[in-house]
């Protein structure tokens, strides 16, 4: 049985595992969630009633969160590209940038969405400053983070870029990187250059309508 993925591809924690499968042109099959394929998503629910995605089935295993699915596609299907460093105190340092994006990044700017989806004028507007303290807190760290560095950690693609990838991607719609953040703006614009990104931006490209803030007629 193939690899499956559940997840749907406007969704930023998806498309940050489907980077790493576009990384090493890894075979699966995606089985999208949505109001068309009810069948998958009762198949989603059924193997993980906590109802998040996506989720990685391996034949009778199923896999979880998406920097647990990246580390258990490089144990179980490895390929050209290694998204996490052999070396264990490189490592650590791959595993905090990505927990840096996806939780002070992602997270920030799905606390502003979050907001805009209550249809309240002032919970959208709180949740909206709240982001924008915290982005704007976070552009400027990761701003003294990047200079010499062509990805996250240096040199390599790593687990650390998929996850900034889709994030710095939804961060700039929610709360624009100013042009005071040289570093991170160029940086953004490599990741979404880099193919593995393009293809993840471009299956997502039918859904931004859903974007509740309003996706900038760009990118």
């Amino acid at each position: 049985m193939a690899l499956a993925v559940y997840g749907h591809p406007f969704s930023s924690y998806t498309q940050k595992v489907l980077i790493a499968l576009y990384e090493n042109g890894t075979p699966f099959e995606f089985r999208n969630i949505g109001p068309d394929t009810p069948e998958h998503t009762a198949e989603w629910l059924r193997r993980w009633p906590l109802a998040k995605f996506p989720l990685l089935v391996d034949s009778e295993r199923q896999v979880v969160e998406t920097s647990v699915i990246i580390e258990y596609l490089q144990l179980a299907h490895p390929g050209p590209v290694r998204l996490l460093p052999a070396d264990p105190m490189a490592a650590l340092d791959v595993r905090f940038l990505d927990r840096f994006f996806d939780l002070h990044v992602m997270n920030m700017v799905q606390h502003a969405v979050n907001g805009a989806l209550t249809g309240d004028a002032t919970k959208r507007k709180d949740g909206l400053a709240m982001a924008v303290e915290k982005l704007e807190r976070a552009y400027a760290w990761i701003e003294g983070q990047l200079s010499g560095r062509t990805w996250a950690t240096g040199a390599d693609f790593t687990l650390a870029d998929c996850a900034a990838a889709p994030s710095l991607f939804y961060a700039d719609w929610t709360h624009r990187i100013s042009e005071s953040y040289p570093q991170l703006r160029a940086y953004r614009a490599r990741l979404l250059a880099r193919p593995s990104v393009a293809r993840a931006v471009d299956g997502g490209r039918p859904f931004r309508h859903l974007f509740p803030l309003g996706a900038p007629d760009r990118d």
